[in-house]
């Protein structure tokens, strides 16, 4: 008794800990990111166009934030399965197969729907995450599972997948106010009731090399804080879904983090003003219905009664492993200068001696 006191202390007591990081997190970086000195984190010159003139690749704090969101959310991925003794090997291979995956999606659709080779969206990289996601699970079964002697239960790798993607992209907004993309509605062009809700709590974003300000011309103008509201919903719901996945209630925990982040998508896209392709119903706003009613149905196959409740300490101890550690570092520089390396702005860098300081 006295054991099963100190696990559900230990399970709140870590949902608190993240609770007061995000939240301290997100008040900094709503109050900050919109300004322009927070797009662009350095420049590499790469090519020589004078004796001191070089041209130089733009990297961004979009993907700083988006590699510490993907780092992030496999942290949690990893703790998860790890608290059900799901060995190392298996947690990996999944998280490797469904990267490998994501990424190039991420850019494929982007291109197929708004037809820009330069751009990402994180709405068709989770679509297709969504669809894979129980295949991905078979086929490390039959494989790696088969010669290393595990097997992977659907319902806990799909609980724990949904709510570390739910926690990444809450973290992940970040990265789109920061460069200025995802961005609301002007509230100029809104309701009065809209007008009334976020008439002090608001964004206004500035720098032409933004996305709002080249894409829309809307810097300077207040616009309706979606990225901020999108950021505040999923991290309370991927720790919401965290909780429950803590107390044994897997399918509970993936279908809440399925409906909210998906039917989110639905809704929040009628508040922004970015394009998202052409028609009333946006390709991406299908795409989050279709994936709602596949993960349900995915969820009503797979489900299972409540078993025993995870050990969380288990699933902390799986983190603190050499390989584990590389493989983060690895993938927060990967994603780094993948999705941080500026293609939509460009840079000219004057390398010069000090005369003075010689």
């Amino acid at each position: 008794m006295q054991a099963e006191s100190h696990t559900a202390m230990l399970n709140e007591l870590f949902i608190v800990i993240i609770f007061l990081a995000l939240m301290l997190i997100f008040r900094w970086a709503f109050n900050t990111l919109p300004d322009e000195r927070w797009q662009i984190i350095g420049c590499l010159p790469y090519r020589q166009l004078t004796d001191s003139r070089w041209q130089g690749w733009n990297l961004t704090w979009y993907g700083f934030f988006n590699a510490v969101a993907i780092v992030f959310a496999v942290c949690m991925f990893l703790i998860m399965t790890g608290s059900l003794s799901i060995p190392l090997i298996a947690g990996l291979s999944l998280l490797t197969l469904l990267l490998a995956i994501c990424f190039p999606a991420a850019r494929m659709i982007a291109f197929l729907i708004e037809k820009k080779s330069n751009t990402s969206t994180v709405g068709g990289a989770s679509f297709i995450g969504i669809i894979a996601a129980p295949w991905i699970i078979l086929l490390t079964n039959v494989t790696a599972g088969k010669w290393l002697g595990f097997n992977i239960t659907p319902r806990n790798a799909l609980a724990a997948m949904s709510i570390a993607y739910t926690l990444g992209e809450g973290i992940g907004r970040l990265a789109c106010i920061s460069f200025g993309c995802c961005y609301g509605k002007p509230l100029a062009d809104c309701s009065p009731l809209i007008n009334k809700i976020f008439q002090k709590h608001n964004f206004i974003f500035s720098g032409k090399t933004k996305k709002i300000s080249y894409a829309h011309k809307l810097d300077g103008q207040r616009v309706i804080p979606i990225q901020a509201i999108t950021a505040v919903i999923y991290s309370l719901t991927g720790l919401a879904g965290c909780y429950l996945f803590l107390k044994g209630f897997m399918t509970v925990a993936f279908v809440l983090t399925l409906i909210v982040t998906q039917l989110w998508r639905v809704f929040s896209e009628f508040l922004r003003a970015d394009y998202r392709g052409e028609g009333k119903i946006s390709a991406y706003q299908m795409m989050a219905l279709i994936a709602c009613l596949y993960g349900l149905l995915i969820a009503y196959i797979s489900y299972q009664p409540r078993l025993h409740a995870p050990d969380l300490l288990l699933g902390l101890s799986a983190l603190w492993n050499p390989v584990v550690l590389i493989f983060l570092m690895a993938l927060w520089i990967v994603t780094f200068f993948y999705m941080g390396k500026s293609r939509v702005t460009a840079s000219l860098i004057n390398i010069y001696v000090q005369e003075k300081k010689i």
